[in-house]
Formats: structure tokens, sequence, C-alpha cells
């Protein structure tokens, strides 16, 4: 027994022989929570406290799941056989088949998925005669599922809690969509804690054999549970109150998807005469990262407190980097340089980490890296343009520089919806075989000959007339206008916007960041080329490769060197955020900062823009209030500081969605290149690779009409040609 307990320093040690009555562990980053919770769970069995039964383990991942049940059997030398441990959705699975007949199943109910419940969601909405496309069935989805996150029934919804989604017909719908899983014998993932939430709440005989099995309960990531995963826990503790949660109120970032940092933060009010062991001496980060984190996160006033320092005699390192650029291109370049000559003084890059806000921001690197060869994985999510909208929006510039993309076209036909159904489709494909012509040319052979009737013709034929219009467009005022306005104009912005599900914001900004992509190349042409050629490029599975991902999905994990980019207010905090939940928002906002930072092990370089592509256009922007939250003596500045601090005081309002205008906004202008750019005068005779000579009749700032010997007038940006 000796022996596993010596490995541990004296807070992680009270943490596991506080055996009996509540304890809250508070664990910070790096400070080997998990060695305490596997340790604690050994320690439990081999002092005959418990045997492994009566021992109920809570984990957030089946991840962590298995790696407490490998650690608990190193432990103790043998495999552990007949454990209760799981994440919340399996041990309560679990529960709910011994007594499924108490909410009205069987024992042997399905578990419906994701598309499962929104295919019934639609047959509810269809026989209550909603209509989908004002009340999108993916947004009821989600109001059901927040209320089943907060424990609450049909019969538990208060007019408080209720909305007005379908004219107040929410609480309706979910009855009986409730009802009807019932009917079929089935539950969706939010009912497995529910319906046992329920269970435990109205037989009291269940909830006392409970009481009666588990002697000891042990809760991984406290600060992460929602209301009805809380509202189980204290039911099941109620009694010998035997619980041990650990977690970290400084790592809570998960808001939007239901938790509840109040849950940890109220440990000692829900049970009384409960222990605090904080856990404080972090054996991953050098003594500057750590001062830095503590700093930050001090500003916090929801929180426990407590301050990391580090475990290890040999902790010193580096100040915190803060670099100021001028614009986002600059910070890529920065980015990707720091990172090759890491490469070649031998670091792996499988040790190097990219973090940021949102997933939009990935795209500027991406592509940097991409060009200069450098191999890179993006955690937790799809590359930039492998998503949805992404490729979407693509397929879209697919048909307006290639009518005959068939592909392409049978995509976007029918996104926004336009009445194209599965009997259209099979009409355009077959004229398309019988004549040899494209799907666009079908579809413009059944609207002129009068084969589709009513709406359908109306939709199809506005369409094709919007693509003659948009390819004019292209030619006058060029690939980036023409790609912004063909998003406004199709309907694809108004679908998302229209969209209330939490994916819906982050594929506007993607869509935005896309726009921002074209005005990087000189013709759409090319910038496809560059698309198709970046998803084509597969690096060898065994190569190093950087790591890029957004903040939430990096808690847990750590690296040698961690670039943190864009920390702009509006950009870091995020102004969305900010927006809907006030000063507990940029709490949270505060507490990712926290996060980022304590991945790092030996390097954190935080950088900002004075200027960054939004929309397409270049957009003034200021440091970060994070920044100055940081201590001095911690951190150390370089870079244009002046100018970016310089453009705190003109930076304008963030804006984090699409604009709805009657008419083009000016949004859309083709952007103009950062200040100190070489500008072309009037009358200057040009060089361009494609349409040869000409002169310069007008320009703004570096947009340039030329008229071209050959091709005529072009609106041309500056740094696409050359003084002849």
């Amino acid at each position: 027994m000796t022996e596993y307990l010596s490995r541990l320093n004296e807070a992680q040690r009270a943490a596991v022989e506080t055996i009996d009555g509540p304890l809250l562990v508070l664990a910070g980053a790096g400070t080997g929570k998990t060695r305490v919770l596997t340790t604690r769970f050994a320690h439990i069995l081999l002092s005959g406290r418990a045997s492994p039964g009566q021992v109920l383990a809570v984990t957030f991942t089946n991840k962590a799941a298995r790696e407490m049940r490998e650690r608990v059997a190193a432990i103790l030398g043998r495999p552990v056989e007949g454990l209760w441990l799981g994440t919340f959705h399996a041990l309560c699975a679990r529960m709910l088949r011994r007594h499924a007949e108490l909410v009205g199943l069987s024992s042997n109910f399905t578990i419906l998925d994701q598309d499962d419940q929104l295919r019934l969601l639609k047959q509810i909405m269809e026989a209550a005669r909603i209509d989908a496309k004002r009340f999108p069935p993916p947004a009821l989805m989600g109001i059901i599922q927040r209320w089943k996150d907060r424990g609450l029934p049909p019969a538990r919804i208060s007019p408080a809690d209720d909305t007005d989604f379908a004219n107040g017909r929410a609480r309706e719908l979910y009855a009986a969509y409730q009802d009807r899983l019932r009917a079929l014998n089935a539950a969706d993932f939010g009912d497995l804690l529910l319906h046992i939430t329920e269970i435990l709440r109205n037989h009291e005989e269940t909830l006392a054999q409970y009481h009666r099995m588990f002697r000891y309960i042990l809760v991984d990531e406290y600060q992460d549970t929602n209301l009805v995963q809380y509202l189980w826990l204290r039911l099941l503790a109620q009694s010998h109150k035997n619980i041990c949660c650990v977690g970290d109120d400084d790592q809570s970032i998960y808001s939007w998807r239901g938790a509840e940092v109040e849950n940890i933060l109220r440990f000692e009010k829900d049970f009384s005469g409960a222990r605090i062991v904080r856990l404080e001496a972090n054996y991953r980060s050098t003594a500057p990262i750590l001062a830095a984190a503590s700093a930050l996160i001090a500003h916090n006033e929801g929180r426990l407190g407590k301050t990391l320092h580090p475990g290890n005699r040999d902790a010193s390192g580096g100040q915190v980097e803060i670099i100021s650029l001028w614009d986002s291109d600059e910070e890529a370049r920065m980015i990707s340089g720091r990172v090759e000559s890491l490469r070649r003084s031998g670091d792996s890059l499988d040790d190097v980490a990219i973090l940021v806000r949102s997933g939009s921001q990935m795209r500027a690197f991406e592509d940097r890296f991409f060009s200069l060869g450098i191999p890179y994985r993006v955690i937790g999510g799809l590359r930039f343009y492998e998503r949805q909208e992404a490729r979407d929006a693509i397929a879209y510039a697919r048909i307006l520089v290639q009518s005959a993309d068939d592909l392409a076209f049978e995509r976007i036909v029918n996104l926004p919806r336009r009445g194209v159904g599965e009997v259209a489709m099979r009409n355009m494909h077959k004229i398309a075989r019988m004549r040899g012509i494209s799907l666009t040319a079908a579809a413009a052979t059944l609207v002129a000959e009068g084969k589709l009737k009513g709406k359908l013709r109306d939709s199809l034929s506005g369409l094709l007339r919007d693509f003659d219009r948009w390819r004019e467009l292209l030619e006058t005022d060029g690939h980036v206008v023409t790609m912004a306005t063909l998003l406004e104009e199709s309907g694809y912005i108004a679908m998302w916007q229209q969209d209330s599900s939490p994916d819906s914001p982050g594929r506007l900004d993607r869509l935005k960041e896309l726009i921002s992509a074209l005005a990087e190349f000189e013709t759409m042409t090319s910038f496809l080329d560059h698309v198709a050629l970046v998803m084509e490029n597969e690096e060898n599975i065994t190569d190093a490769k950087i790591s890029l991902m957004t903040l939430h999905g990096a808690k847990g994990l750590e690296f040698s060197t961690v670039f943190l980019p864009c920390w702009e207010d509006g950009a870091f905090p995020n102004q969305r955020s900010l927006d809907e939940s006030g000063v507990k928002g940029l709490e949270e906002e505060r507490r990712l900062a926290y996060v980022g930072l304590t991945r790092a092990r030996h390097h954190a370089i935080i950088s900002y823009a004075a200027r960054r592509r939004i929309y397409g256009n270049w957009q003034d922007t200021s440091p970060s209030r994070f920044i100055d939250e940081l201590p001095e003596s911690e951190i150390t500045r370089s870079g244009s500081a002046s100018l970016a601090r310089d453009a705190r005081l003109a930076a304008p309002a963030f804006t984090s969605a699409f604009p709805i205008t009657a008419t083009r906004p000016r949004l859309i202008d083709v952007p103009a290149e950062p200040a100190g750019a070489p500008t072309i005068s009037i009358g200057t005779r040009i060089f361009h690779q494609k349409f040869g000579y000409g002169v310069v009749t007008a320009a703004e700032d570096n947009k340039l009409a030329i008229d071209f010997e050959k091709a005529g007038t072009k609106h041309i940006l500056d740094r696409f040609v050359e003084k002849a």
C-alpha cells in the first residue's frame, strides 16, 4: 500500500486518503488529476472499504473510462471485474434497462441516433401541421435536448421554461415526441439520464436499492456536468454522502452544450461538511507560463480559487511571448516560419499545436502550410475545405466557371430548397443522357419546353437566370464581389441565418472566411485549383504533423510549443459570447484563454494583428483585453506593438454574422491591401500575365480599372500587375 501512495505529493495523498464524506478535489491543469482519481479508486478497494461493484465511477468519455480501468488494474496487479465504471450515458443506460418498465419501456428498448431523432421529430411536426421551413426540426431538437439536459420532462415544463417556437407549441410537440418514443420502445441519448433521474425521484425503493449498492461515488470532470447529471449524482449520494468529485472550475468551458460551472461552485452548499483539496503543483508547464495563466484567471470572480506553481524542481523557461503583427497574413507567415525553424532544429511537429478560438480561423494556416509543404492535422473536426458550407460554396463557384459541372449542380440545385425533388432530378438526368448535354442545360431545356410547372419552374428558371447574371458580374466586378453576392442572393446565407442549430453561427463565420480566402487569388479558377490541390494533399500517416484545433478541443492535451493566434477583441473574447451571456460569457472566454496557455509545456506564443480580413475586407482590430491582464513580469513583447495599440482606438465594432441587406452591401467590396502597399497611378502602362498590356484608367486604393489592348476593361488588384 505504501508503494503506490509514496508516488503522490502531499495534496494528492490527502485527496486519496480522505475516503469518507463528501470531497471536492480542485485539480488545476497538469496537477495529476487522473493519477489521484485512479489511485483513490484502487485505495478504496485495497483498504477493504468496498468491493468493485460497490464503487460508482463516472467519466465523460469512453477513453477516460478505459484509462481508469487500466490504471486501477495496474495498481492492483490484476484485472478488475464487476466495476460500475463508465460514462454518464453508459451507466444510465445500464440502470435504465433494469427499470425500463417504470417509464413505459421494455428492457430491450432501442437507443436512437441523431438522424433517427430528427426523422421522428419531422413526422411529429408534419402531423401537427407545423411549417418545417419556418420552424426547422433541428431547432426543435435543440430545444428538447436543452430541456432534457435540465432534467425537465414535458410535465415539468413551466411557462418560464417554455419558448415561442412554433407559436408556443414546443412543449406540446415535446410531449408528442416522448409519447411516440414510448410507442416505438425507444429512447434518445437525453432520455437515458432523464428517465433514470425521474425513476430515482419517484420510486423510493429503487433509489434505496442503489444507496445500498454504491458505497462510494467517484466523478471526473465535475465542472462539465449539466443539471440532469448533477441531479442524478445528488440523488445517488444523498444517503451516505461518500462522493468525491474531481474537477477544475477554471476549466469549465462547455456552457454551450449545457455544462453548469455553478455545480462545482456550490459543492460545499450541496454537501455540508465537504472537504476541499486543492491540487496546485503543476508537472507540465514552465514557471512563467503558470504565473501568466494564474494571473489571467484571477480576474474571474466566479471561481473557488487556486494558484498553480511548478511541481518540478526545474521548471525554468522563457517568458510567454506576445507578438503583435501588422495584419493576419503576416501572422500566418510568422507562425509558419517559426514552425519551419522548429522542424529544422529537430523538434517533432507532433509536439507543436496551433489553438484557435474559432474553426474559421484555421483556414489561413491550412493554406499556408499546404503552400510550404508543412504536414498538419485538424484535431476534433474537418479541415476547412471539407466542411459542408465550404463544399457547398465551392460547388456554386464551380458552376459559375464551368456550367457543365454536373456533380456541383446536383449538390446545390436544391440548396437552399427550391422544390427540386427526386422526380425532377430523374427527368433532368434522362434529358441529359438522351441529348448528351449537361444537367444545367437539361434544366434549361425542361424550363424552355414547359415540362416543369408552378413553383418548381419559377425557382429553377430563376436560378439559371441568376447564374447568367453572376457570370456577367464575375467579368465586371471580379470573383470576390461575385462570390459574396452569389451567396447572399442565392439564399444560401439566409438559410444558415434562419437555422437555429448551434452550428449555424460557425458556418456563417467560415463562409465569411472563405470570402477572405478568395481575395488572396487572382481569379476564381486559380482559387478552385488551389482548393482541389489542398483536398488531394494527404501526407503519409506516419509523418509528424502539427496539430490545428480549437481551444475547446484542446482541453486535456499538452504540447511542447503552443501558438495562440488571433487574440483580438471580438474574436477572443468572442463577441457573440459577450453579447449573449455578458459577464458570465466573458469569464468563460477567460477560462478558455487559461486552458490554451496551460496546454504548453515549454513555449507559449500569443499573437494578434492590427488588421484582419473579415468577409474579404481589411478591418482594423484591437488587441484582446486578456493580453493586458497578463503580468508584464512573465511576458515578452515584440512586433508592431505600436501599430496594434493605435488600432485599438480606431477599431470598429466586430461583426460576427453576414449582414441582411436588400442590395449588395459595402462589406463585399474587393479588399484593400494594408497601408504601405505600392500604388500604380492613372495613365500607367502595365502588363498582366493573362490579359497582356493595358493602361490604368481609374484607381482606388489598390483596385485598378485597366483598359487592356485585347481584353477590354477589367478590374484587377494592383498586386497582380506590373509596370510595363
